[in-house]
């Protein structure tokens, strides 16, 4: 914690010592403790500045020293020692005005990590790689039925009905994330890059296929929640093909929910009413290149 009032211990955890730094108004009352008061670990070891002048004390101390002990985790090492604060008569031998205190302090260190040689290439995968699982955010992409309540029982559609798409991100312990929806493109084989192909939404969030002068696709304005994006694309088949499954394959992606949208990061349907483009999130004129075509792509 960094020292302030309400924190006034500071501890700095480094690679083979550990700094602690304790403000002497100890308990934000204006009274200050003296330095010769505290101790760091169960071998009282005693602070490297004492100075009466000064408004903080500094212990220095190795990991190892000062009586500390070391638990060892799955992932961490953890050292742990504490601070200790014990006062003594001042003036009148027979009464104290402050209370002892003791303040526990820990250093957690990973026990996993990368080193880089430029001699030596390893063959695994790197750790950092697979450092945290929860770090990993779960995308869906779902057809609902007609009121959103659940998904569909049924893939198939007729010409003329709309597909409701939906498009989820869990973000478990993740800061407030809002969903963005890159592009949709439409293939006859699970090959999105495979031929013919027709793009839903491309440009980084601009649903092209509501610009056709006979459709109605849109998103779904406003949101239900930041972490999910609605939309509606009116059915379609491909022509001159006989076959009757097309595959949709979109690429999903997140931004904080404190960004504000912009051309990289946005959900734009066109507006047939207005002839204009019309974002979910954001000023209009961040779809503005959903009509020119020059919009940034997706990073």
């Amino acid at each position: 914690q960094a020292a302030a009032p309400l924190h006034p211990v500071a501890v700095q955890c480094q690679e083979a010592q550990v700094v602690v730094t304790v403000q002497r108004d100890l308990f934000g009352t204006g009274r200050l403790v003296r330095a010769a008061e505290l101790t760091l670990g169960s071998a009282a070891c005693l602070p490297v500045a004492q100075s009466t002048a000064e408004a903080s004390v500094t212990f220095v101390a190795g990991l190892h020293e000062c009586g500390s002990t070391l638990q060892m985790t799955p992932d961490s090492l953890i050292y742990k020692t504490i601070l200790s604060y014990k006062p003594t008569p001042s003036g009148n031998l027979v009464i104290i005005r402050t209370n002892a205190a003791v303040v526990p302090i820990e250093c957690h260190y990973p026990r996993k990590g990368n080193v880089s040689s430029n001699a030596i290439r390893p063959t695994w995968a790197p750790f950092h790689s697979t450092l945290s699982v929860e770090e990993r955010l779960m995308f869906s992409l779902r057809l609902m039925n007609d009121d959103w309540s659940t998904e569909r029982l049924s893939n198939g559609f007729q010409l003329g009905e709309r597909l409701h798409l939906q498009a989820d991100v869990v973000s478990g312990d993740h800061v407030p994330l809002r969903l963005f929806v890159d592009d949709c493109v439409a293939t006859l084989s699970p090959d999105r890059n495979s031929s013919p192909r027709y793009a839903l939404i491309d440009l980084s969030g601009c649903l092209v296929d509501g610009r056709s002068d006979d459709t109605t696709s849109a998103f779904v304005s406003p949101r239900p929640r930041q972490e999910t994006l609605q939309f509606v694309i009116d059915a379609f088949k491909f022509a001159g093909d006989d076959r009757n499954l097309i595959y949709i394959t979109c690429h999903l992606k997140v931004s904080p929910v404190e960004q504000a949208p912009n051309p990289l990061i946005k959900a734009c349907s066109f507006n047939k009413a207005s002839s204009l483009w019309a974002p979910v999130e954001g000023t209009g004129d961040i779809c503005s290149c959903c009509e020119t075509g020059n919009c940034p792509l997706y990073g």
